[in-house]
């Protein structure tokens, strides 16, 4: 990956290794393309620990680095963040650095919108928000902002009484001492990769690592030459799917068809647009919303819902690079983009040896989790998404557990189709993800609603009807059962909401209708933070009473605070990886790592045996051993640690070794069983408060429960506890008579 490039190779560290899997923006690098075609530069933000370094090629990448510096100059973003004290610990800092100069460089005078936006991949843990947003609104061209002319004072200071405008108020800093921003002497693009991707002829590019081959043909016909002879070769555009990297696939031979220019071709008919499926995601949405500007409002129904979608899918960097095709043929249950697509009855055009063909994007076209219905050896080329009809709505909804940079929870697509002037139902579709191991289609309850009038007696059939179709098992993945079947009700109810306001606003119904439900304001909220005034008598050496910028601020920003993991290693350094159990309860009954040892750059693996004098440690007053020898109590627990010279190989000899597992008897699964065979700690201390022996004999009445939650089925235990509930309230405490009550419970999880 291009992160481990640029730190370990080129000493880089600027860019930080933050999660790993592009959620944090710690490692947030621009790249720059020269586009032929159009004899343009475009520059966007991406992950540098998603970003294969064979990808790159032909490409600029830039570092907080190559930004500006402490001895020489510093970059007007990275004063800026530094002296507004948009920096703590530092660490996100380069990222956020990275994530505003591109924005800078293809827009110099941003709105707010643009800043929040190209900011909401990065992740701060401790600065807070409202600083880092402080130094980059001073960027902000926006009419309706103070910060855009210099002025004194700030909107966001609050108002100015009479007494405060005789004296300027203390402010964090000073716009005006800020460097100025000229876009005129940024960093150019090298003029060498302009001509050679001018002059050079197209080719096929390969690159042969130690256990995989990238290759990158550069026509359609060898893409489809090349993915006929190896059909399990993945294609990948974007490497936003972090299978490889987080479950240790490996696949002999990649292929990257970033260079077949038919991928990335776009075509407008009268019935709506193809898109090439390597487009991205970011392209997708800037053709969405200029295609918003250039057609009617009934025509972009589907856009819209689109341009909704891609808003909060991912970050900003994850967006610039993830394709389309990708995202469809990802298969992930609960896709944001597959249920809206599928709704809006688009089809996919692929093509293959046989030659082209069309497939509908509906409930048939995925299959299981991760498949479709194409084969191995299919090419997934463009994407046809429609223009809407008239009397045509569509709406997307989704729930996740934050709003950008998450996995959705439940996502949905919704399509209604009325004959003019009526609010009988002639076409319906209703995909949900996040509801199965596919995109699930609510086939009945589109029946339920198809010829009907769209009225409350429709919709409340169709409610009920909804959640007879849609029925997640207590076991499945992520949980929250029945959370997600009230997200499905949730969802069809808001869909119902504004379909009413659009027929109301088209004349079609005159009836009284309920607002729709208004989603969450993006606007940042105003704060204020007020110091004490220092006097014009104080030494100006005296910092009492003054922001001031803390000394590692600018080397943060610059990238040049060096932390851990950024001292560079020394001649003979090993790296470790631990090996930990896949089984609980377990007798090991064999530990090989024979096959680990014989890997390049293992050195050796340290077990039990190899560790002198007492093998266990104390925690919290228990005995644990280091490294287990004959039994394993739960999942994780360590077994072994590999030696390597590099993390890598140090990781692929750990998954290298082989352990043998053979189950106890007796396993124990709900907390009685543990209570019944003394499965449990002792507590080590108890807190008391009073004197619990003498206030049972002091009190009127004593009620005493039992609540108990069986974890393989958190349905039930739901019930039971309502049932407690009840009954706990029929026993007296309704119709209690006065006087002292004690209530003791037991209580069991």
């Amino acid at each position: 990956m291009l992160l481990s490039f640029l730190r370990e190779k080129l000493r880089l560290t600027g860019t930080k290794s933050g999660c790993g899997g592009g959620g944090c923006g710690a490692c947030t690098v621009m790249v720059s393309r020269y586009q032929p075609a159009t004899k343009t530069i475009m520059h966007f933000s991406a992950n540098a620990c998603l970003l294969p370094l064979c990808s790159l090629q032909g490409a600029a990448v830039t570092t907080v680095e190559g930004v500006g510096s402490t001895k020489s100059r510093i970059h007007p973003v990275q004063e800026r963040i530094a002296k507004a004290h948009g920096s703590q610990c530092g660490f996100c800092t380069p990222g956020m650095v990275m994530s505003m100069y591109t924005l800078l460089r293809n827009k110099p005078q941003p709105s707010m919108e643009d800043i929040t936006q190209h900011l909401a991949g990065n992740l701060c843990r401790c600065t807070g928000y409202r600083p880092i947003i402080d130094g980059c609104r001073t960027f902000c061209q926006e009419d309706n902002c103070c910060q855009a002319n210099g002025a004194g004072d700030c909107c966001f200071n609050g108002d100015k009484n009479d007494d405060e405008a005789e004296r300027e108020k203390p402010r964090l800093f000073n716009n005006e001492e800020f460097l100025p921003l000229h876009p005129t002497q940024e960093l150019i693009f090298p003029p060498e990769l302009i001509l050679m991707s001018e002059s050079a002829s197209p080719q096929s590019l390969t690159f042969q690592g130690e256990r995989m081959c990238w290759v990158s043909p550069s026509s359609l016909q060898e893409l489809l030459q090349l993915k006929t002879r190896n059909p399990a070769a993945p294609l990948v555009m974007g490497n936003t799917n972090i299978d490889i990297k987080f479950k240790g696939t490996v696949h002999p031979l990649i292929i990257s068809p970033t260079r077949v220019m038919e991928l990335f071709e776009v075509t407008q008919t009268p019935q709506g647009v193809w898109v090439g499926a390597g487009c991205s995601l970011s392209e997708l949405q800037s053709l969405l919303e200029k295609l918003l500007l250039q057609s009617p409002q009934e025509k972009t129904e589907l856009f819209r819902a689109l341009i909704q979608q891609l808003g909060n899918l991912g970050s900003q960097q994850i967006r610039n690079v993830a394709s389309l095709g990708g995202n469809i043929m990802s298969a992930f249950p609960n896709s944001d983009l597959n249920p809206v697509l599928a709704a809006g009855s688009c089809r996919v055009s692929v093509i293959s040896n046989g030659g082209r063909r069309e497939v509908p994007l509906d409930q048939n076209f995925f299959v299981s989790f991760g498949k479709t219905i194409l084969k191995p050896e299919d090419i997934l080329l463009s994407v046809f998404i429609p223009f809407s009809r008239k009397g045509e709505f569509v709406r997307a909804f989704r729930q996740a557990p934050r709003k950008e940079s998450s996995f959705s929870t439940v996502t949905t697509g919704m399509r209604v189709f009325f004959s003019e002037g009526s609010r009988v139902v002639q076409d319906v579709n209703i995909y949900y993800g996040g509801m199965g191991p596919t995109t699930v289609s609510a086939s009945k309850t589109c029946q339920a609603i198809i010829s009907r009038r769209w009225d409350e007696e429709t919709l409340s059939q169709a409610y009920d009807v909804l959640l007879e179709e849609l029925v997640l098992p207590p076991s499945a993945p992520g949980g929250k059962v029945e959370f997600c079947r009230s997200l499905t009700l949730s969802f069809l109810f808001k869909f119902n909401l504004e379909v009413l306001q659009r027929l109301r606003d088209m004349n079609v119904i005159t009836d009284e209708v309920p607002e729709k439900i208004q989603p969450l304001p993006k606007e940042i909220q105003p704060s204020l933070q007020e110091f004490q005034h220092v006097s014009k008598s104080q030494n100006e050496q005296d910092p009492v009473g003054r922001p001031m910028m803390h000394r590692s601020a600018l080397s943060q920003a610059t990238g040049e605070a060096v932390y851990c993991d950024d001292i560079p290693t020394t001649d003979g350094e090993l790296f470790l990886a631990l090996v930990t159990s896949s089984r609980a309860k377990a007798r090991i009954t064999g530990l090989d790592v024979s096959e680990a040892l014989q890997l390049p750059g293992v050195v050796d693996v340290i077990t039990v045996k190899d560790i002198p004098g007492k093998k266990v440690r104390e925690m919290c007053g228990y005995e644990e051993e280091l490294l287990a020898e004959s039994e394993v109590s739960c999942v994780g627990q360590m077994l072994c640690a590999v030696l390597a010279d590099t993390r890598a190989h140090a990781r692929r000899g750990a998954a290298a070794v082989k352990v043998g597992y053979e189950d106890l008897p007796e396993p124990i699964f709900t907390t009685e069983e543990a209570i019944e065979k003394s499965s449990f700690y002792e507590p080590l201390r108890s807190i008391e408060r009073g004197n619990v022996t003498e206030a049972f004999k002091s009190v009127d009445q004593i009620h005493e429960g039992r609540y108990s939650r069986d974890v393989g089925h958190p349905v039930q235990s739901h019930m039971s506890r309502q049932t407690d509930r009840r009954s706990f309230r029929r026993e007296g405490l309704q119709n209690r008579d006065p006087g002292l009550y004690y209530v003791c419970g037991c209580v069991e999880d």
